[in-house]
C-alpha cells in the first residue's frame, strides 16, 4: 500500500517520547547493529548456549529485557527506496561478488588467474518505441531545444499518441527471455569461431557472466553484463588462445543481432517481433591501472554494476510496490509517461495472461531478477552473507569469552513480532544511519590518504 505522510508535529512528539525513554540507549544500539535499517524485523524469543559435551549453560539471552520486549534485525531489502541502509550492504556484497569474477578471490575459491581471462563489459539496450526527448552529441534535441541534464522531459515521447507503449512493456516483460536466448546464441557464435560443434564447446571453454538490469529514463530495461571466457574447467582453467577478446566481442555482436522473440497476435493486438536495440556497447576490461577513458578497470565495472543492483523501476517515478487495484493507480501521483506504461500493462494483461503484466505493472512489465550471474562466474551472495554472519558470531563469542563454536550448542526459539518503526523511531533511525554513513566515508577518505602517502614514501 502507498505510504502516507505523517505530520511533522507527530514525528517530533514521537521522537521525543522515544529519546526520553529509559531504554533509549539500548534501542539505539539495536538500530546501530542493523546499520540504521529503516524497516527492521522484530523478533521475540530466547537463545541458550550450552557446552556441547557437559551440557553446562554458558550464556542465555531473552528479549524480555529489550525495548518493547523485541530484538530488531535488519530487513535485508535490496531497494534503496525501501531501506537505504540494507541496500548499501547489498550493493557492497554485489560489488565484491562482481569484482571476485574480475580479479579473483582466493578466500572464496575464485583463483586470481581469472584476471588474465578475456572479459568485456557489454550493454544490451532496448529498441526504439518512438522518438523521445534526449541530449544528443549535437546538443539539440529533435524537439529543437537543448535540455539540461535533469530536465523532467528527458526520456518522454515527443508525441505520446504515436509512442508504442504496448511494445515497450512487452519488451520489458520478455527481457529475461531475450537474455537467455542471447547466451545460447553467444555459445553458438563462439563455437563457430573456434571451429568446433556446439555440443563440444564445453570441452574447450566456458562462458561466465554477471549482469544487472537498469531502467532508462524512457522506462525501458537494458542489461549491463560482465562476460568472461574460461577454460573447460571454469575459472581455474585459462581459455584456449583462439578465445580472444576480439573473438568474444565479435561473438557478442553476432549473437545480439540474431536474437528475436515473436509475440503472437491476440484479439486487437498485432503480432510483434522483439529484438535488442541497435545500440550495443562492448568495452574490454583491463587490470587495475589508470583510467584512460578507453578500457574499463575492474573496480570501475564492479562499482557500476553494484550501483544499479539496488535500484528499480521507481527511478522512472513508478511506485516501488505492487499496485493492488486500478483505483489505487488513479490515486498515485505519477508522471504521464509512466502512467501510460502502467496502463499498457493493464490493457495487455487479459490478452497475455501467462505473462502476468498487471502483477508486474509497477515494474513496467519487467519480471526478471535485477542482478544474476552464471554458476561459475564467482562466489555467491549467500557465501558472502554467511562469512559476515560468522565474523559477527566470532566477535560475539570473543565478547562473551565463550569457547570455539564447534564445542558449543545453541538452542533458540524465535517468533515474528512485527516490523518497522514508529514515526519518531524512523526519524531517529535515519539520523543514526546518516551518522554511520558519514563515519564510513571519513574512514574511507583516511584510508585512501594513508595509501597515497605510502605510495609516495
Amino acid at each position: 500500500m502507498p505510504e502516507t505522510t505523517v505530520p511533522a508535529r507527530v514525528v517530533l512528539a514521537d521522537a521525543l517520547r522515544v529519546a526520553s525513554s529509559r531504554d533509549f540507549e539500548r534501542w539505539a544500539e539495536q538500530v546501530r547493529r542493523t546499520g540504521g535499517c529503516a524497516r527492521p524485523i522484530h523478533l521475540a524469543g530466547s537463545s541458550t548456549i550450552r557446552d556441547a559435551f557437559t551440557g553446562e549453560i554458558l550464556h542465555t539471552y531473552t528479549t524480555t529485557s529489550e525495548p518493547g520486549g523485541r530484538l530488531r534485525v535488519a530487513c535485508g531489502n535490496r531497494r534503496a527506496s525501501r531501506c537505504p541502509a540494507c541496500a548499501w550492504t547489498y550493493a557492497g556484497d554485489t560489488f565484491h561478488l562482481m569484482r571476485a569474477g574480475l580479479t579473483g578471490d582466493e578466500r572464496r575459491s575464485v583463483p586470481a588467474s581469472v584476471a588474465t581471462h578475456p572479459k568485456v563489459f557489454a550493454t544490451l539496450t532496448a529498441p526504439s518505441f518512438g522518438p523521445v526527448h534526449n541530449r544528443p552529441d549535437t546538443g539539440r534535441c529533435r524537439c529543437g531545444r537543448t535540455h539540461h541534464a535533469d530536465a523532467p522531459e528527458l526520456g518522454t515521447p515527443l508525441d505520446p499518441e504515436r509512442y508504442d507503449y504496448a511494445a515497450a512493456v512487452l519488451f520489458n516483460n520478455h527481457a529475461g527471455d531475450l537474455w537467455r536466448r542471447f547466451t545460447i546464441y553467444l555459445r553458438r557464435e563462439l563455437a563457430r569461431r573456434l571451429a568446433v560443434p556446439v555440443s563440444r564447446l564445453r570441452e574447450r571453454l566456458r562462458v561466465s557472466y554477471g549482469k544487472v538490469a537498469e531502467y532508462q529514463r524512457r522506462g525501458a530495461v537494458h542489461f549491463h553484463a560482465i562476460i568472461r571466457l574460461d577454460g573447460p574447467n571454469g575459472p581455474d582453467d585459462p581459455p584456449p588462445p583462439a578465445a580472444s577478446l576480439d573473438a568474444l566481442g565479435d561473438a557478442i555482436t553476432a549473437a545480439a543481432r540474431r536474437v528475436e522473440i515473436t509475440v503472437p497476435a491476440t484479439g486487437p493486438h498485432p503480432a510483434r517481433v522483439l529484438r535488442w536495440g541497435r545500440q550495443l556497447d562492448i568495452r574490454p576490461i583491463t587490470r587495475p591501472g589508470p583510467d584512460t577513458g578507453g578500457p574499463l578497470t575492474d573496480a570501475a565495472v564492479a562499482s557500476y554494476v553494484a550501483k544499479y543492483a539496488t535500484k528499480g523501476a521507481e527511478t522512472t517515478g513508478t511506485p516501488d510496490h505492487r499496485i493492488g487495484e486500478i483505483g489505487e493507480l488513479d490515486r498515485l501521483a505519477l508522471p504521464d509517461h509512466t502512467r501510460r506504461l502502467i496502463h499498457a500493462c493493464r490493457d495487455l494483461d487479459p490478452a497475455y495472461p501467462d505473462r502476468r503484466l498487471w502483477a508486474w505493472a509497477h515494474m513496467l512489465g519487467f519480471r526478471g531478477h535485477f542482478s544474476t550471474k552464471s554458476r561459475h562466474y564467482s562466489t555467491t551472495l549467500g557465501t558472502l552473507r554467511r562469512a559476515r554472519a560468522e565474523y559477527r558470531a566470532a566477535e560475539q563469542r570473543a565478547h562473551l569469552d565463550l569457547p570455539e563454536d564447534a564445542s558449543t550448542l545453541v538452542l533458540a526459539h524465535w517468533t515474528y513480532a512485527g516490523s518497522g518503526h514508529s514515526p519518531g523511531e524512523s526519524w531517529l533511525a535515519a539520523s543514526i544511519a546518516r551518522d554511520l554513513r558519514i563515519g564510513r566515508e571519513v574512514a574511507r577518505e583516511q584510508l585512501l590518504e594513508l595509501r597515497a602517502r605510502e605510495g609516495t614514501a
